[in-house]
């Protein structure tokens, strides 16, 4: 699912690509997507894009002079579980692309794509930031900090401290990835309780005789949790490339996959927390963990690479067999000599309908006549199974 820094590349990136195009005519939604329509034309228009933990908003700015006359529109994106931006020709749409803005003559023709293959995205037309999602921890950190400490009193810090850095109200921008990172480089247990980890960071005070630059030195080599949900989302943008998984790219899933210490690396130990997401750490699971909960741990980059192999094999025979294979089954069995005869689906069609010595061969040719027409018969019904399987 895209986190924080992947709605803040995402943001870079649509500035960047569009900082030279003019757009123009109205916004096209896909039949197939559930989100509403877009009520904007505009003759010459712009778009540039701001990002806020796990939101995205493009801003539709019409051209002085464009007609209809008409006041900027702001839309607001939630990502979903694959939700992504795509510029491409407008002949040429990539696949699950389910909002379109295209570009105004002369040039090539091209279309911004919100590109979410799996519909989980949402857009909000005229929308702004979500009010009960706290401050961007990419951002907004002072006041991110503030929110969390101030907040301790609050439900959410009885949990497992996995489950409340997801919780979007105080921790607007982390997500599953993020969360296992952030608990792994502090040796945190994912299920200890969320109010214990965080009342010691109240009490956190750096000695005020410290210079400033022997301040930040501190902060920087015994960051708190609090800081860390600031600077290692900070360390995925840095990253570069539109985001990780292996649909954005193989080099930038490469990078991602090199960074990462925790998060479905080998060795490491998982559980599902009370949502069923799972989370990855190494060591003590806490005191909060779920009770007859099953540690997993990551198998091996060997077997691994094993198992998707075998998920790459081909697909078991169907349980409907053949004809080539079906039938040798109306032909008596052939003695245990014969077995290497057998081998050959070919010689078992070739081979006599029955053996010489059978009650069967004694009687009357009208009989293998109609045994013939039977076995015609069948192979008819054969092909009728075969055309519906296909």
């Amino acid at each position: 699912m895209p986190e924080g820094p992947e709605l803040h590349l995402a943001s870079l990136f649509v500035n960047e690509i569009c900082k030279e195009l003019v757009f123009s005519g109205c916004v096209e939604k896909s039949s197939v997507s559930r989100n509403p329509e877009v009520p904007f034309t505009s003759s010459a228009y712009r778009i540039s894009a701001t990002a806020r933990g796990k939101e995205l908003r493009l801003t539709l700015s019409p051209e002085p002079g464009a007609q209809p006359p008409q006041e900027p529109l702001a839309i607001v994106f939630r990502f979903g579980m694959s939700g992504s931006f795509q510029l491409a020709p407008r002949n040429e749409l990539p696949a699950h692309a389910h909002l379109r803005f295209y570009t105004a003559p002369p040039g090539p023709r091209l279309a911004l794509c919100f590109v979410d293959i799996r519909r989980f995205g949402r857009w909000d037309p005229g929308g702004e930031w979500q009010p009960d999602r706290g401050p961007c921890v990419l951002l907004e950190y002072e006041q991110f900090r503030e929110n969390v400490l101030r907040n301790l009193a609050d439900k959410t810090f009885d949990r497992p401290i996995c489950e409340a850095l997801l919780d979007q109200r105080f921790f607007n921008g982390i997500g599953n990835y993020l969360r296992a990172e952030i608990l792994h480089r502090l040796r945190i247990p994912p299920f200890e309780k969320a109010r214990t980890v965080l009342e010691a960071l109240q009490q956190r005070r750096l000695n005020p005789e410290l210079t400033l630059s022997q301040k930040i030195k501190a902060k920087l080599q015994n960051p708190d949790l609090l800081e860390l949900c600031h600077s290692v989302p900070k360390e995925v943008v840095q990253l570069g490339g539109k985001g990780y998984g292996p649909e954005r790219g193989e080099e930038d899933y490469a990078a991602f996959r090199a960074w990462l210490q925790c998060y479905g690396v080998s060795g490491m130990s998982s559980l599902r927390d009370r949502h069923g997401r799972t989370i990855w750490f190494q060591g003590d699971a806490g005191p909060l963990a779920p009770k007859g909960g099953k540690s997993r741990r990551k198998k091996s980059k060997e077997t691994l690479l094993g198992h998707e192999d075998r998920k790459e094999d081909p697909l078991p025979p169907s349980k409907n067999p053949s004809r080539s294979q079906r039938a040798p089954r109306n032909l008596p069995k052939q003695p245990a000599a014969q077995g290497p005869e057998q081998t050959s689906p070919q010689r078992d069609l070739e081979a006599p309908t029955a053996p010489k010595k059978t009650k069967r061969r004694r009687r009357p040719a009208t009989s293998g006549r109609r045994r013939a027409q039977k076995t015609r018969a069948n192979t008819s019904s054969l092909e009728s199974e075969e055309t519906l399987l296909s």
